[in-house]
């Protein structure tokens, strides 16, 4: 009996042992990555992708899933055109169509001035820019096209202009959109050349109107970054995040939004800086993420009412919704009285939760690697203030190994980041 007890006892220990594996960087890298798509048209479910990259085939493979808001069991679909609103290229009238296109416009290369020369590897700089990160200048612009859908004729809205739109080497789709009535298209872009450009953080917000062809700078008074132009469900309104000074790449960065010809920063007077941002469904206020006290929370702000409302102080300043050790990693959008989002932690990689705007409760939606976590040891996370030299609290993380002995001597790596950059916050990377 005794011999017994002792052999399950051995396998169950053997078994524990088994399943609690350490993260290895193949494991790390072969994890599921969850991307939102968006909310089903009728605010039931959400709609996502699943990728998975394999280090033996080296090549990524993708599923697309839909799940309910209210919880269940996600389900495999082939594509979303029958769940997600209408392409967001195509104007609200379904007149035209707006694309992104690479257009040559300067030499670069030797081939480009001597055509013949095909084994050439040449490439002429004359000044700045030639490089961002790991993106050459190619001699070739991002440039809006609009198509007439009925006709097929195609119009270059940036004809002849040497700038990029979306922005290099980061920007996407959320550097364009169609405006809510689509008489026009508003974009963002640093038009700027040369050195004049390597050095500048000014982009700006511009407005091309359709039946005048004429370009107008709606933010030609900020003088530092404007990305992220987005409309009102209601489409009166329009925001936008702003960082007022120029050459400084992470500046405090504000919502503005323009009301009725009324422009208004709603986070002037708050020490924070704006992540991403969204509008609520009622149009009354924004729900946005920033970071704080060495995480990213949700937090929402109302926006003011022209007439009413004359005062950025009397519109107060942003409410926290969220707090724990975890990032939220962005802001799906909402369905009825929830807010999707993705959060993360040091152990965690992103997942879909949802935030009930009425009772503040958070519920994860997504389980994509609940299996691969269970059969890990994580490591613990630790949160300490301490001094600096000039009597000043510093948040620090410290993040212990797996079966951490504190009688032990361990390898330690110090990770610095923050000031002026970015915080060090509860990032979760597959890198």
């Amino acid at each position: 009996m005794f011999k017994l007890l002792g052999f399950l006892g051995l396998l169950l220990a053997s078994s524990s042992t088994f399943a609690q594996q350490q993260m290895t960087p193949e494991m790390l890298i072969e994890l599921n990555r969850v991307s939102p798509i968006g909310i089903s048209h009728d605010g039931l479910n959400v709609i996502y992708r699943v990728s998975q990259v394999s280090v033996e085939a080296n090549k990524s493979t993708s599923k697309l899933y839909i799940l309910p808001v209210a919880g269940g069991t996600p389900r495999e679909l082939n594509n979303y055109a029958d769940f997600i609103p209408g392409d967001p290229m195509v104007s609200p009238d379904g007149k035209y169509k707006l694309e992104a296109e690479e257009v040559k416009m300067q030499a670069v290369f030797g081939t480009d001035y001597y055509p013949e020369l095909t084994q050439s590897k040449v490439q002429i700089y004359n000044e700045l820019n030639y490089r961002h990160w790991d993106t050459w200048e190619d001699g070739a612009f991002g440039h809006l096209f609009i198509e007439n859908i009925a006709t097929g004729e195609r119009i270059d809205i940036m004809e002849n202009e040497p700038y990029d739109c979306p922005q290099k080497p980061f920007g996407g789709s959320e550097d364009y959109q169609w405006s809510p009535d689509g008489k026009s298209v508003v974009y963002v872009c640093k038009k700027k050349s040369g050195t004049a450009y390597a050095v500048s953080t000014n982009t700006d917000i511009y407005q091309y109107d359709i039946a005048t062809g004429k370009t107008s700078n709606l933010t030609v008074g900020n003088l530092g970054y404007d990305t992220h132009p987005s409309f009102s469900p209601d489409g009166q309104m329009m925001a936008w995040l702003s960082m007022k000074r120029d050459g400084y790449e992470s500046d405090k960065n504000d919502i503005v939004v323009l009301i009725k010809g009324m422009e208004m920063n709603l986070t002037a007077h708050w020490d924070g800086t704006v992540e991403s941002f969204t509008f609520s469904k009622d149009n009354k206020k924004i729900y946005f993420t920033a970071p704080i006290g060495g995480t990213v929370q949700l937090f929402e702000i109302p926006v003011p009412v022209p007439g009413k409302t004359n005062t950025l102080e009397k519109t107060g300043l942003p409410k926290q919704l969220t707090s724990g050790e975890f990032d939220i990693r962005g802001i799906v959008g909402q369905a009825g009285n929830s807010l999707i989002l993705g959060r993360g932690d040091m152990n965690h990689a992103t997942e879909l939760y949802t935030f009930d705007l009425k009772k503040g409760g958070m519920v994860q939606l997504t389980h994509a690697n609940d299996e691969i976590y269970a059969s890990l040891q994580l490591s613990k996370v630790e949160k300490r203030i301490i001094k600096t030299t000039d009597g000043k609290d510093m948040l620090t993380w410290v993040i212990y190994p797996p079966d951490f002995d504190p009688t032990k001597k361990y390898p330690t790596l110090l990770y610095c980041q923050g000031g002026p950059q970015g915080a060090l916050s509860q990032f979760y990377s597959y890198r």
